[in-house]
């Protein structure tokens, strides 16, 4: 009885031994992101926080929670340009549609997009301004890839800002963005 019970333990003990051994799979780090509900208090806030949402060096998560947090239900983000026969289009996106289309290139590929200027104009709760941006693949970049002008449409409901949509267009040779919408220095 004395073998059996000492064969069992011997047993048991290296089973266990061995399974410590026994390498783990190797697990995808989850990143959680926390929303930041005092970034929508001021309008310069919503937009410095919009900005900073979308922007990350190569393989750096974004926050989407956050980039949600800023929209109103139903907002619209509207990128337009000319389609392949030279025909100004426009294409219309919830904030779900623009993470979907363009997360993954965001981070696969770093995008910094930089606010460089900003022309605000408000009638009681409601906020429109034509924000001029350049885009970097790095935030150590010199020399953007791209600048263009996002027209930003804003709701304040007393408690804090909302964005109902954002509609842009980049800048090509034949529409360069007119000085007015450039910062002084340029």
């Amino acid at each position: 009885m004395k073998k059996l019970f000492a064969f069992l333990f011997i047993s048991i003990f290296s089973f266990n031994v061995q399974a410590q051994d026994i390498p783990k799979a190797e697990s995808k780090e989850v990143i959680e992101f926390k929303t930041d509900s005092t970034s929508v208090l001021t309008l310069d806030s919503t937009i410095k926080t919009l900005y900073a949402v979308i922007s990350g060096e190569k393989g750096e998560e974004r926050n989407w929670a956050q980039f949600r947090y800023l929209f109103k239900p139903n907002a619209k983000l509207i990128p337009s340009g000319k389609d392949k026969n030279g025909t100004y289009q426009v294409r219309y996106m919830s904030p779900d549609d623009y993470i979907n289309s363009s997360g993954s290139w965001l981070v696969e590929n770093g995008f910094f997009e930089k606010e460089i200027n900003r022309k605000v104009d408000t009638f009681g709760n409601i906020t429109q301004l034509f924000s001029t941006y350049e885009s970097f693949h790095s935030e150590t970049d010199e020399k953007p890839f791209m600048r263009g002008i996002n027209s930003i449409q804003l709701l304040n409901d007393g408690k804090r800002w909302w964005i109902i949509n954002i509609y842009w267009t980049q800048e090509s040779d034949e529409n360069p963005i007119p000085k007015t919408y450039l910062p002084t220095n340029n």
